[in-house]
């Protein structure tokens, strides 16, 4: 697994969600939800996926509000598994 240049990352960003921004080494998105459940469940459902293909997200949930960070930190910044990993978590949303 490579870290992708500023270039390579601008080229894959079409790829997801327009929500999804790249701040320094990560790719970063906020979610808001209905309620706590609703965020929780879609925690959950990333946390199969993420374990399952063992590439795990950093993240934070505050009540209804699920932020993420995507980065590989065998790379020490954003690789083509962040974007694999931001791609799924667009289909669970």
């Amino acid at each position: 697994m490579k870290k992708l240049n500023e270039q390579e990352i601008q080229d894959r960003m079409p790829q997801i969600d327009g929500s999804w921004l790249v701040k320094g080494k990560f790719l970063h998105r906020e979610l808001l939800f209905k309620d706590f459940v609703e965020a929780f469940s879609f925690m959950t459902a990333v946390a199969l996926v993420a374990e399952k293909s063992g590439h795990h997200p950093n993240w934070k949930n505050a009540y209804n509000k699920v932020t993420i960070d995507l980065t590989t930190h065998d790379v020490d910044g954003i690789s083509a598994k962040d974007f694999e990993l931001a791609k799924i978590i667009d289909t669970l949303i």
